[in-house]
């Protein structure tokens, strides 16, 4: 009987917790999950294709329609392939030019009617697979290169390490075997800078990974982390007004430790 009555209360403790709307926005996809306060993912997750132009409206138009999908949620948190500040896209090298200086979390907060929080998608993707310990990095490989550092589960913010020599273009042209020895070079050259006790790879040419290359401290993570990730934004962040729509941190929302 106990044991019945303390899942029940888990349960409640689960319906009561903030519903999380998480937006990955790439530069060849845009994916989205709602997530509860453990991880928990409410529905599936979906995605569509990044429209062909890149641009801020189009893709703005696609996180609407597909936040559509997830309604109800209470908050909203985002991963964007470039450099964020307060909100704003101070770089976007795999997008539209257009998206310079455009104020992504407020124009979303005032689409979606939700708070909302953005971080670069490498430092989101770091977040969902740190163990919170020692110097950590995540690599994303994907249409491009992007790289968070993490110490102590604290995010240095906009870690620009990325290596043209690993994008999509570099894999296509030149081929696995060459393209893995590119990301051992590449590996060696962060451990050298770094020293760190752990390294995670994602994105999706995190597939074409010879693993058994790899050093012992570096490992392959699930793109779920792109998502799961999202929360972190908010989990450590003192809860919004109801009434009063979250102005974007003032600090990059790196700034909380991992769990």
């Amino acid at each position: 009987m106990a044991k019945k009555t303390l899942t029940s209360l888990r349960a409640r403790a689960t319906d009561r917790s903030p519903r999380t709307l998480v937006i990955d926005i790439g530069a060849t996809g845009i994916k989205a999950a709602l997530l509860n306060d453990l991880r928990r993912h409410l529905g599936r997750r979906r995605r569509r294709e990044t429209p062909p132009s890149g641009k801020p409206e189009a893709v703005m138009d696609i996180v609407v329609e597909l936040s559509k999908r997830f309604e109800p949620f209470d908050r909203v948190a985002v991963g964007f392939p470039g450099v964020i500040f307060e909100g704003i896209v101070k770089q976007a090298p795999n997008l539209a030019r257009e998206w310079q200086d455009f104020n992504i979390a407020e124009v979303l907060q005032a689409k979606l009617k939700k708070p909302v929080r953005v971080a670069n998608d490498a430092d989101v993707q770091g977040f969902g697979a740190i163990s919170g310990t020692g110097v950590e990095l995540v690599v994303t490989l994907g249409t491009g290169v992007g790289t968070s550092l993490f110490i102590d589960g604290r995010l240095v913010p906009n870690m620009e390490m990325g290596k043209d020599k690993l994008r999509a273009s570099a894999l296509k042209k030149i081929g696995k075997r060459r393209w893995n020895k590119r990301l051992g070079i590449y590996i060696k050259r962060l451990e050298d800078i770094f020293h760190f006790h752990r390294l995670y790879i994602g994105g999706g040419n995190a597939a074409y990974v010879d693993v058994r290359k790899l050093p012992a401290n570096v490992r392959i993570v699930s793109n779920q982390n792109g998502l799961i990730g999202g929360l972190a934004l908010w989990r450590y962040a003192s809860e919004p007004s109801e009434t009063q729509p979250i102005k974007q941190s003032k600090s990059p929302p790196a700034v909380p430790k991992a769990a």
